[in-house]
């Protein structure tokens, strides 16, 4: 985000007035895009002065930067929360794997992250800070606290993996390329097509396994 347009944001995690700012802007950004949309705007869905809006964060940037934050943070809490305890309780390869796509899953299913990724996709173009800003707040932390517990269980020998940022990529990739891609390319009918979610996720391990686990003698 160009430096020159964001403002140090005060303290607003609690602030009812910052919740309902960023609830509206989810709702209109997604509606409008972002050149559809300004602080007059967001102050009215959200039942403030534009003022307001401004007080609270300095500009549409930052309002959006704050908005795709949010949008990330439910599964880069779950993702880093399960990742942690790796090291602290091994646990199988194939239950970790498993445990993540699950979250990769409920996070496409349960949040706006369809319409997210279309709108980042579309403002990039002239907006290339928005497609940074969108991977910095949430795949990049993500990717690194996977590679992370993956660089934890190739120390515990449970799997052998010398580039775990490299499998980190390859495993969501397996699993991304059917849980998401298609529906941000609206493929419509083909959805139908997909295999099911569960047999995606065991065949995406199995086949991460067969290039980084650890075989018996």
């Amino acid at each position: 985000m160009p430096r020159t347009k964001r403002k140090q944001i005060k303290d607003v995690s609690e602030s009812a007035s910052s919740r309902a700012v960023l609830d509206a802007a989810h709702r209109l950004f997604l509606k409008a895009g972002f050149d559809g949309v300004n602080l007059e705007h967001v102050g009215r869905a959200a039942g403030v002065s534009r003022q307001t809006v401004y007080n609270l964060f300095g500009s549409k940037e930052a309002v959006f930067h704050e908005v795709m934050k949010r949008h990330w943070d439910t599964v880069r809490r779950e993702t880093a929360s399960a990742f942690a305890a790796v090291e602290q309780t091994p646990t199988s390869p194939a239950a970790c794997l498993r445990s993540f796509a699950r979250a990769l899953l409920r996070f496409v299913e349960e949040t706006d992250q369809v319409a997210f990724t279309r709108l980042v996709i579309a403002e990039s173009r002239q907006r290339p800070w928005i497609a940074d800003e969108f991977y910095r707040c949430g795949k990049e932390p993500i990717v690194k606290g996977f590679a992370a517990a993956l660089a934890a269980m190739a120390r515990q020998r449970m799997i052998l993996c010398a580039q775990p940022e490299l499998a980190a990529h390859q495993f969501m990739g397996l699993v991304q390329e059917f849980v998401i891609w298609p529906r941000v390319m609206a493929i419509g009918k083909g959805l139908a097509d997909l295999p099911d979610n569960d047999l995606v996720i065991e065949e995406a391990i199995a086949m991460f396994l067969s290039r980084y686990g650890v075989r018996p003698r």
